[in-house]
C-alpha cells in the first residue's frame, strides 16, 4: 500500500451548486488551497445558467470529477457526488461557504476512518451587504448536552465524518430540500454515533441575500415541521403553533401585557407574552421553550 495513503486518509470533498458563480471560485480555491495530498474533489452542478461551468472548467485539472446537468436539487447532488466518492473522510462544501486555511491536517488529525464518528468545528458567520460587512462566529462547545432533535446546533460545513458514517446512516433524503442536512445528523445521533465537538474555526458561512435559508418562506418552515413530527412530536406542537401565530410585537395587545409584564417585574419575553395572551396554546410549554424555538426557526 502506498504510504501516502497510511499517513493522509484520502478526504473527499462533494460541492453541490446551481447559479453560485458569484461565489463559486472563492469555494473551490479554500478547497484546493488546502494543498492536502490526498484529495478528492467532486463538483455536481445543477446546469447552471451564469458562469458556473466556465469557472469549474478553470479547474477542471485539480478536479477528481465534475459534471453540469438538471438535478432535483441539493440533496440529491450531494447523494450523487457521494456515490462516486471513494474517500475515508467525507464532506459537503456548498459553492457560497469556504473552508479555513489549512484544516484538513486538522480535521485527520481528530478522525480515524476505521471509527463511526463525525466531528463538528467552530464557524466564521459572514454577511456582506452592498454598504457592510458583519462577521461573527460560533459557540458548537455549548451544545455539548444539547438535544438535537429540538436544535439543528450542528454547522453542516464545519462537520466531517467517516466513509463508516455514511455507510451506516445512508444517503441524504432527496425529498427534503431545506433540513436534509439536519435530518441526516438525526438519523446519525439516533444510532449512537459518536459527535466529536472541536474547539477550532473550520469554515466560513457566507449569508447573502440569495441565501436559500432566507429565501425559501413557508416551504421551509413545512418540511422543519415534518422533520420535528418525526424526531420530536412534542416539540412538533409548539413549531406548528409558532408557525400558526399571529400575534406580532407590533400590535397593541402585545405592547400592552408587555408594559403591564414589566410594570409587575414579571418576565416579559415573547414566550411569556404568549403564554399570557393564548394560555390555550401555550400551556404546555415553558417560556424558555418557547423563546428558544421562536428565536432559532423564526428569526433567521
Amino acid at each position: 500500500m502506498n504510504s501516502q495513503h497510511i499517513i493522509f486518509p484520502k478526504i473527499s470533498i462533494v460541492t453541490p451548486s446551481y447559479n453560485q458563480g458569484e461565489f463559486l471560485e472563492d469555494t473551490i480555491l479554500s478547497v484546493l488551497g488546502q494543498n492536502y495530498p490526498n484529495l478528492e474533489y467532486i463538483i455536481i452542478d445543477g446546469g447552471s445558467t451564469d458562469n458556473s461551468v466556465e469557472i469549474i472548467k478553470k479547474y477542471e485539472d485539480s478536479l477528481t470529477y465534475w459534471v453540469s446537468e438538471k438535478d432535483n436539487g441539493q440533496s440529491e447532488a450531494i447523494n450523487k457526488g457521494f456515490s462516486i466518492a471513494t474517500g475515508d473522510i467525507l464532506c459537503w462544501l456548498n459553492s457560497d461557504d469556504m473552508y479555513m486555511p489549512n484544516i484538513f491536517n486538522y480535521v485527520v488529525s481528530n478522525l480515524n476512518p476505521k471509527e463511526l464518528k463525525i466531528c463538528m468545528g467552530q464557524c466564521i458567520h459572514i454577511n456582506l451587504t452592498d454598504t457592510q460587512l458583519d462577521a461573527w462566529g460560533s459557540d458548537i462547545l455549548s451544545n455539548k448536552n444539547t438535544d438535537l432533535s429540538m436544535f439543528d446546533y450542528v454547522i453542516q460545513p464545519s462537520t466531517f465524518w467517516t466513509r463508516l458514517v455514511w455507510e451506516e446512516v445512508g444517503k441524504l433524503n432527496v425529498n427534503q430540500h431545506f433540513g436534509f442536512d439536519w435530518e441526516w445528523f438525526l438519523r446519525a445521533k439516533e444510532m449512537n454515533i459518536e459527535f466529536l465537538l472541536l474547539n477550532k474555526p473550520l469554515s466560513i458561512y457566507r449569508i447573502h441575500k440569495n441565501h436559500k435559508t432566507g429565501v425559501s418562506g413557508d416551504k421551509r418552515q413545512i418540511e422543519l415541521l415534518n422533520i420535528f413530527k418525526v424526531y420530536n412530536p412534542t416539540i412538533a406542537v409548539l413549531f406548528e403553533a409558532l408557525c400558526k401565530e399571529t400575534i406580532t410585537k407590533r400590535q397593541l395587545s402585545y405592547r400592552i401585557v408587555k408594559k403591564f409584564l414589566k410594570w409587575i417585574k414579571r418576565d416579559y419575553s415573547y414566550g411569556s407574552i404568549l403564554k399570557f395572551l393564548k394560555k390555550e396554546n401555550y400551556n404546555n410549554f415553558s417560556k424558555d421553550n418557547i423563546n428558544a424555538i421562536y428565536e432559532n426557526y423564526f428569526l433567521r
